[in-house]
């Protein structure tokens, strides 16, 4: 009995001492994993090779920040989803254009598009948009470079310049943007070798986000200036979190060619509401294009996500467009934004559910209730633009003049306008739901109004319920989020 009872309890020691040993390595190797992430965390990057203010290639960064350069590889995916994007289409290369696969096209989808831009060269050809991979592929194979002489401002949105624009202006960016406005696009085009890359955004030094676009530069100082802040630097004065949007806002914009010398130019010194962009369009008189069945002085907006963005109520909330669109993530102890840029409703857990703690399946349905609405807004209001080309074609072959139609002309330019500005804009109304409806609904009223001036010679427009700015001069277009908030990404690694 006796000896039964000492081997129980020999085993029972053994087992414990078994079990602390157990505890032990294990504790050991927690810590040892903790100390190696505590050493990862103090070396977010390792210094592989120098960069420099003229390190252009996202490779030789991709040395330092092989996550992130894995990342932005990644912009090559084609994932289409309800309201944007493309599943690419394949097509036979030609001489003119080598590529195999294309987006698809927006005006075989809807072809009142054709009459909504006819004379212009985006009835040519006009397509869905695809990821940053392919900005300045696509823009230099568009059919519109063959029906349109494009000048080198285009490049400004479309691919890596900070280095071509100094290289060109002998060290002065904008010396450099200036003389490339001026150019022909192809012969700016062998200047330029990448689409947007890390230098774009990042100081080399000290990896700050930095703005480098010229264009940006002077118009976010004439839209501080209106609010009343004087010589406005974006890259001293603005916050980090504000560049985690403003970075995106330098080609994310609506902008137009100023002058004979086609400097780049975003109408913001009046606000960037678009009741300011239309004023600022009339205070410096300028037009795209005339319409080829109306003769109206028309206009093309471009692709306005940030002044829409600014209405709405993930701006008023402090939230940057990289919240959204390159969501922080883990790797290892490392926290980095994902440079997979892309649409938030491919990547909702880490895009949405940060802030909003419901399901996947739920977000995704409210912002396509958002998109369902908006589009079904821009169907409408399409509609009413077209009848009103229709009539003011007709009421041209009864032999009216420009005399007859100057107030059909007016409302066709600004209804015309505010459609585009909203299907231009990549979001389908989501940014800023209240405002793509607010508009929309303006353009259907004036579209309508158009087709009472082609009737009665005498007829007085309503043009804007209020031209009066709803935001003070002192006020901010875009709210920092309060210190310490969630959006702030305090002590965040800048990548």
């Amino acid at each position: 009995m006796d000896e039964s009872r000492t081997r129980r309890r020999l085993m029972l020691l053994g087992g414990a001492m078994f079990l602390a040993a157990l505890a032990a390595v294990g504790a050991a190797a927690l810590a040892v994993n903790i100390f190696e992430r505590k050493q990862e965390a103090r070396n977010p990057f390792y210094r592989v090779v120098e960069l420099t203010d003229t390190t252009e290639d996202p490779a030789i960064w991709g040395k330092n920040f092989p996550l992130q350069y894995d990342d932005y590889k990644r912009t090559v995916d084609m994932t289409r989803t309800k309201y944007g994007g493309s599943d690419g289409v394949p097509r036979a290369p030609t001489a003119k254009d080598p590529r195999t696969v294309t987006a698809q096209s927006r005006l075989e989808e809807d072809p009142r598009l054709k009459t909504f831009w006819s004379g212009y060269a985006f009835a040519v050809d006009f397509r869905e948009e695809r990821g940053h991979a392919y900005m300045l592929e696509d823009q230099t194979f568009t059919e519109r470079q063959e029906v349109t002489k494009q000048p080198g401002t285009c490049m400004h949105c479309h691919a890596s310049l900070y280095v071509p624009y100094k290289k060109l202006g002998d060290g002065d960016l904008i010396k450099g943007f200036e003389k490339m406005n001026q150019m022909p696009y192809a012969e700016a085009r062998k200047l330029v070798e990448h689409p947007v890359t890390c230098i774009d955004c990042h100081d080399p030094s000290t990896l700050q986000l930095r703005v480098t676009r010229p264009g940006f530069l002077e118009g976010i100082r004439a839209l501080k200036a209106n609010q009343g802040i004087q010589n406005y630097d974006v890259n001293a004065q603005a916050t980090r979190q504000e560049m985690r949007t403003y970075v995106c806002g330098q080609c994310h914009v609506e902008y137009y060619f100023k002058g004979p010398e086609k400097r780049l130019t975003y109408p913001w010194a009046n606000g960037i509401k678009i009741e300011n962009i239309l004023t600022y369009y009339t205070e410096n008189p300028h037009k795209d294009w005339t319409h080829a069945e109306t003769g109206a002085p028309v206009l093309k907006a471009q692709h306005p996500e940030f002044e829409m963005y600014n209405q709405g109520i993930h701006a008023r909330s402090g939230v940057a467009c990289a919240d959204c669109h390159m969501p922080y993530k883990r790797e290892g102890a490392l926290k980095i934004s994902d440079h997979h840029v892309q649409s938030p409703l491919l990547n909702v857990n880490r895009a949405c559910q940060t802030c909003h703690n419901w399901t996947e399946a739920e977000l995704t349905q409210r912002v396509y209730t958002i998109q369902d609405r908006t589009f079904e807004l821009r169907n409408r209001a399409m509609d009413a633009v077209v009848a009103l080309i229709g009539d003011m074609k007709a009421a041209r072959a009864a032999g009216k003049t420009d005399a007859d139609l100057k107030t059909a002309m007016e409302l066709q330019r600004r209804a015309q306008f505010m459609v585009d500005f909203v299907e231009a804009e990549n979001s389908m109304g989501f940014h800023a739901p209240e405002e793509a409806a607010r508009i929309l609904g303006i353009a259907m009223d004036m579209a309508r109004q158009g087709q009472l001036a082609v009737r009665q010679a005498d007829y007085t427009p309503n043009l804007f319920p209020s031209t009066t700015p709803t935001v003070k001069p002192t006020e901010r277009e875009v709210t920092p989020p309060p210190p310490g908030s969630a959006t702030g990404g305090s002590g965040a690694n800048p990548h």
